[in-house]
């Protein structure tokens, strides 16, 4: 039973963070350069692989699909710990790909992002691993 909050709760984080930087990418300025001259380049400028859009149009895009892997990774793994546990909790594919997700993650936090989804993805983490842990004792 510990074992399924834990898991679970390491997912809702990952779906919290998901869905709010879902929010922030189309509702918010957060994700704008504090330089408007920047935006306005970002707009016209189309990068080297493709003219058909913009540096900008790429910037939200990825945000977004960002966003969607997140809150996907975050509504499965919920779902799996709260309704399907023991398929979960027996299925060692599943618990390498949750775990090499979220560990991707924190590596990309630490190196890319800021402090709220490096603490964030380092509970997410550590929650996933201490539970599936609690499966093997």
């Amino acid at each position: 039973m510990l074992a399924q909050l834990l898991i679970s709760t390491s997912a809702a984080i990952v779906l919290f963070l998901g869905t709010l930087h879902l929010v922030y990418t189309f509702t918010t300025n957060k994700f704008c350069p504090r330089d408007s001259a920047l935006e306005d380049q970002l707009k016209r400028v189309s990068p080297v692989i493709s003219k058909q859009t913009t540096m900008w149009k790429a910037w939200v895009g990825f945000n977004a699909s960002h966003s969607l892997g997140a809150m996907l990774f975050g509504a499965l793994y919920g779902y799996f710990a709260i309704f399907r546990f023991q398929m979960l909790a027996k299925d060692g594919f599943l618990i390498l790909i949750g775990a090499l997700f979220l560990a991707s993650f924190l590596v990309l936090a630490k190196r890319y992002w800021f402090n709220i989804p490096l603490a964030g993805l380092a509970i997410a983490l550590s929650l996933y691993v201490i539970g599936f842990a609690l499966i093997l004792v």
